[in-house]
């Protein structure tokens, strides 16, 4: 098809061309960006976080004082604990994957160097607390029965004692011993001792968005007894069909058990209600950016609509000319259907470099990752197929146009 005769129809349209073209541009940008920080919400809501989320439940509680006796009374919660039907493992810990609580801890390789490699957060627990959070162990051992200390302990211990042992996720393990097997080495995060590594999880979780998506596995795990005024979370690994059961359960052990303690029974849930919690702003935010992408599409759509109706109006004498000339319905379909796809086409281009830029904006401003180029054609292809879509109906319209009409119009 001859496009002169097009292209000198939308200099004398200039405006209105104009004004297309920048619809079309906006949205392609807008959209771009959208759809990618979309995608970025949805992997960060994907990751895995090592855990067994289904059948892994949460009671957390409160002390009212200090308790002198409260090592005693751990234990005896997780004696009670640990004999309901359907429970296979309890712990208690510090902290919990998705509990947006922070134990940090600096970890360096030298012991007098003046920057950590890195900085990890901290789960403590006894012997059970591997088997509890379901941790898939890919290297070296679990913790031994003589290197779990007491944390109440840690102030009196002799200037010679540090944590004899921790495990770390493989995240960790990559990034201080790139290519290497960890087990064996040490590091140095609490105090002037080396902390030897003796086991590597494949996957653990930090309990906070803390350091984004590239810490987001910098966790390690000490052999640490805590007591519940640490943290004050009891994890129980249980039958996940079981699971609001032995949650009930658990509440009425512990309130059996002493009045010492205050249980938190809106925190108590299982750890998929913390995921989905943890995740709530997320998911917010990509259905937001969902509608908003809608309501583009649909806007642009409408003024293509819109725009062509009126120029299919404005051009019924030309168009009678041409059907009058010879020209089949078909040609006038094509004929503004190429008129849209060059609009859309100079829209989309410009576009495209609209959403490098608001990118490059964002990365400064909000730490988000370089727009794939990926997501610009599928843009383009999106607006393409919308524009043709919406010009579709008018174009018919002016297709058909009878050459008698027109002519009575002359």
């Amino acid at each position: 098809m001859d496009i002169r005769p097009i292209l000198t129809t939308l200099r004398r349209h200039k405006t209105a061309a104009a004004l297309i073209v920048f619809e079309i541009a906006l949205s392609c940008a807008i959209i771009c960006n959208a759809v990618f920080l979309i995608s970025n919400r949805l992997e960060l809501m994907d990751r895995t976080s090592g855990l067994a989320e289904k059948e892994i439940v949460r009671v957390q509680l409160t002390g009212i004082n200090n308790n002198k006796d409260a090592r005693a009374v751990t234990q005896s919660d997780l004696a009670a604990l640990r004999g309901l039907p359907g429970v296979k493992a309890a712990t208690v810990t510090n902290q919990v994957t998705f509990g947006d609580s922070s134990w940090n801890s600096g970890v360096n390789l030298k012991q007098d160097q003046p920057f950590p490699n890195l900085s990890a957060t901290t789960y403590f627990g006894d012997e059970q607390l591997v088997s509890t959070l379901g941790l898939n162990l890919i290297a070296g051992r679990g913790f031994n029965s003589d290197e779990f200390l007491n944390y109440e302990d840690l102030d009196k211990l002799p200037d010679d004692t540090g944590v004899p042992a921790a495990i770390v996720t493989k995240a960790v393990a990559d990034k201080l011993f790139p290519g290497e097997n960890a087990v064996g080495k040490s590091f140095y995060s609490w105090g002037d001792k080396p902390i030897r590594i003796v086991g590597v999880v494949d996957h653990l979780a930090r309990p906070n968005n803390r350091g984004g998506a590239a810490e987001y596995e910098y966790s390690m795990l000490f052999p640490i007894r805590v007591t519940y005024e640490v943290g004050g979370n009891y994890l129980l690994r249980v039958d996940p069909s079981r699971r609001d059961e032995t949650m009930k359960a658990a509440i009425a052990a512990l309130e059996k058990n002493g009045p010492t303690r205050i249980i938190l029974q809106d925190e108590t849930k299982t750890l998929e209600q913390m995921r989905d919690e943890f995740y709530q702003q997320d998911r917010s935010m990509a259905w937001l950016l969902v509608a908003v992408c809608v309501a583009l599409l649909v806007v642009t759509a409408l003024g293509i609509v819109g725009l062509a109706s009126f120029w299919v109006q404005q051009r019924t004498k030309q168009i009678g000319v041409r059907r009058a000339l010879g020209a089949t319905r078909g040609q006038v379909l094509r004929y503004f259907q190429t008129e849209n796809f060059l609009l859309a086409t100079l829209g989309i281009a410009i576009g495209m470099a609209l959403a490098y830029g608001i990118n490059m904006v964002l990365m400064s401003h909000y730490e988000l990752p370089r727009l794939p180029a990926i997501y610009l054609p599928l843009g383009a292809l999106a607006l393409w197929l919308l524009g043709q879509a919406a010009v579709f109906g008018p174009a018919r319209r002016a297709a058909a146009v009878p050459p008698a009409v027109a002519t009575r119009s002359i």
